[in-house]
């Protein structure tokens, strides 16, 4: 990273202290504004026997309304702490999955270290504060977006200033690409904040995501998405991708200072022991006998799950597999009117995560046909719980099907190659591959590597 000046020292305005709190269990603590002593509702940052952080609903009593644009804010949570990083990102709602996984594993490994603390900004159906020790939550009141619903906008620009002004972060990462990035750049205007982004969708892949048969109006937006991406890497510090594939993607686009910042996966918790009780817990989720392929993640356009379900047809017809898929999503109910849908098995997200991997490793393939994912964290928990992984050849899923020897990849877009692939990869030994799976995860992708990783990348920023 080339070095620059010495930012000058930073001015903040004074913030009020008084605020007064009520106190709750340890796992959840919650404080209201002077001028709006309790929240009307919202959701909790608890802790449950796992010892993972979720966000939870509860319910507080109902005095007055708190208004985030104006009302009194609470105290900095552990002002003494050496390093504070405000993440904000709209890729944050109740049935999604990835990014709140990651920043609520953030929010556990800032819990543990009191040199650290944690801001998170992220949208809800109204405002609210609520922390847990060392970790702060703002939900901001937006509106949800109508095709992409759970998500919602965050257009509270005086309230995101206020935040960041009170909170006084060293670093801020940006985790989203509609409103947040304004909102950051409006906010940190006479403050020199250093801030990176968090590369988490590929959206001009989205739009085009096999651009060599694309029309031209995909091509054009794809074209102006690329040109917002490079825009957004100039307004930050360093632009962190979650695979190389990506990254080397970002690069060619003429993304500078692209860092590749692979995510984590419990390894507690998604862990093939759980196979023990694989009985019980087809049970309680009323699953059928015999060998399942399962798809885990939000049931949208972009992630391919008509061609998988059209194409599974014939799989199962010639293997006796069932095909499972879990979540929900916008293209749920044309999914569930296409071709292939009424021999899957459809469940809802599941929000209890213990449960999530208990059905991880009561399976026997994982299944991740999204062409565009980053990442794919889903992917990864199905690995570590023991599963072999049948990927399109394209996004972050693939990457980590190379790297680990741990499954098959078959051509983005062909639903005959995906068929073949499939029926070649059930008649493999998948405990064997599940094994060596297992191992890739534990010796590549715990959290705390991966966040030491990434909180090293922060004061790397810092010192630049």
């Amino acid at each position: 990273m080339s070095p620059q000046p010495s930012p000058s020292p930073r001015r903040w305005p004074a913030t009020a202290a008084a605020f007064p709190y009520h106190l709750t269990p340890p796992a959840a603590r919650i404080r209201a504004a002077t001028a709006a002593r309790c929240i009307r509702s919202g959701i909790a940052l608890t802790e449950g026997g796992s010892g993972i952080l979720d966000l939870r609903p509860a319910a507080l009593p109902a005095l007055a309304a708190l208004d985030l644009s104006h009302s009194e804010l609470p105290p900095r949570l552990r002002p003494a702490a050496g390093l504070g990083v405000l993440d904000i990102s709209e890729f944050f709602g109740e049935t999604t999955g990835g990014v709140r996984t990651y920043l609520l594993e953030k929010a556990r490994y800032v819990q543990r270290r009191p040199a650290l603390r944690q801001v998170l900004v992220v949208p809800g159906a109204e405002d609210a504060i609520l922390e847990a020790s060392g970790v702060r939550c703002y939900r901001l009141q937006g509106p949800p977006i109508p095709t992409q619903k759970p998500y919602r906008l965050m257009l509270a620009t005086r309230s995101t200033s206020r935040i960041v002004a009170h909170e006084r972060p060293d670093v801020i990462e940006v985790g989203s690409v509609w409103c947040a990035p304004w909102l950051v750049r409006l906010a940190t205007r006479l403050r020199d904040v250093p801030a990176v982004w968090f590369y988490h969708s590929d959206f001009p892949r989205i739009i085009a995501p096999r651009p060599r048969t694309a029309g031209w109006l995909r091509l054009g937006a794809s074209a102006l998405a690329w040109r917002y991406v490079r825009r957004l890497g100039r307004l930050v510090r360093a632009t962190l991708a979650p695979c190389e594939a990506v990254a080397r993607e970002l690069r060619d686009a003429g993304v500078e200072n692209v860092l590749r910042i692979p995510l984590g996966v419990d390894l507690a918790r998604f862990n093939p022991l759980r196979r023990a009780n694989a009985a019980a817990t087809r049970h309680s989720f009323g699953l059928p006998a015999g060998r399942i392929a399962m798809y885990v993640g939000r049931l949208a356009g972009e992630k391919d799950l008509d061609l998988l379900l059209a194409a599974w047809r014939g799989v199962e017809r010639r293997t006796g597999v069932r095909l499972l898929l879990v979540g929900d999503g916008p293209a749920r109910r044309a999914l569930q009117a296409g071709p292939g849908a009424d021999r899957a098995i459809w469940l809802p997200f599941e929000r209890d995560r213990d449960r999530l991997a208990d059905l991880y490793a009561a399976v026997d393939l994982a299944v991740a046909p999204g062409p565009a994912e980053t990442f794919g964290l889903a992917a990864l928990e199905s690995l570590a719980s023991g599963n072999p992984i049948l990927s399109v050849d394209q996004g972050g899923v693939a990457e980590t099907v190379v790297r680990s020897g741990a499954g098959l990849l078959y051509a983005a877009g062909d639903g005959a190659h995906l068929a073949q692939v499939a029926e070649h990869l059930l008649g493999q030994d998948l405990e064997a591959l599940g094994a060596r799976g297992r191992r890739y995860a534990e010796e590549n992708h715990g959290w705390e590597t991966v966040l030491d990783r990434l909180f090293s990348v922060y004061r790397d920023v810092l010192a630049a």
